[in-house]
């Protein structure tokens, strides 16, 4: 399988079969200097907005890289999009549910500071957890070939569209809501301590099952669960 490197100057009107497009920068610096990329190899070039193109390289130097056009592809935003409401939790755990979140195709992360979290994004630090986030989306989304780079929004946005709290002791299972054809389905995922009453009543709550899972594992389940549901997998 072609490696996939994201060029956010990448335009489809200079990028039809038979052209040739140079990537440079420090995504080029990885291709040629630690991938080890060399001419002959084909590789995918996308602009993180469902824009990709596939082909071989041509020529290398420290830095930047060429490939010679031979396919392209837009790829739409599917519908419903789906969002991860990730609470913040200690260690590393909010960070397995985004990367895993990506690698399912979510369309976008929000990070979430629940009355229980552990760890607090406050001042500073809340622009240094998003940038922290949105790196491991940028690096989870080329690991899995996504054309499409998941958006991070910033800390405290409201949940778009039909808000879906995932919640062990819930009466309804997830795969009982009627999922909308377009907008937006947001997964709401708490801490390690679980959600207030306040926090329950943010949207519809919804059980997976009788298991009671992880912070790091309830989202990627759910989206799971959505993708088969949507007829995506």
């Amino acid at each position: 399988m072609a490696s996939l490197y994201l060029d956010p100057d990448l335009e489809p009107a200079d990028a039809g079969v038979g052209a040739r497009v140079t990537l440079r920068g420090e995504e080029a610096r990885h291709a040629v200097g630690v991938a080890r990329t060399r001419t002959g190899e084909r590789i995918a070039i996308a602009d993180g907005a469902g824009f990709v193109v596939r082909g071989s390289v041509v020529a290398t130097a420290p830095g930047e890289l060429t490939i010679e056009i031979e396919e392209t592809r837009h790829d739409p935003e599917p519908e419903p999009r789906l969002w991860l409401a990730q609470a913040l939790a200690k260690g590393d755990r909010d960070e397995l549910a985004v990367q895993a979140a990506t690698e399912l195709g979510v369309s976008g992360i929000i990070p979430w500071q629940a009355e229980r979290s552990v760890s607090r994004w406050e001042g500073q630090k809340a622009a240094k957890g998003r940038d922290r986030w949105a790196a491991i989306v940028r690096e989870a989304a080329k690991q899995s070939i996504r054309s499409r780079v998941p958006e991070v929004l910033a800390l405290g946005v409201a949940f778009p569209g039909l808000v879906l709290v995932l919640e062990p002791t819930a009466e309804r299972a997830l795969t009982e809501v009627e999922l909308p054809e377009t907008g937006d389905v947001t997964l709401v995922v708490g801490p390690e301590g679980g959600l207030s009453t306040r926090e329950l009543a943010l949207g519809i709550p919804v059980r997976l099952g009788q298991e009671v899972l992880r912070t790091s594992t309830a989202g990627p389940a759910a989206l799971a669960v959505l993708n088969a549901r949507l007829a995506r997998w």
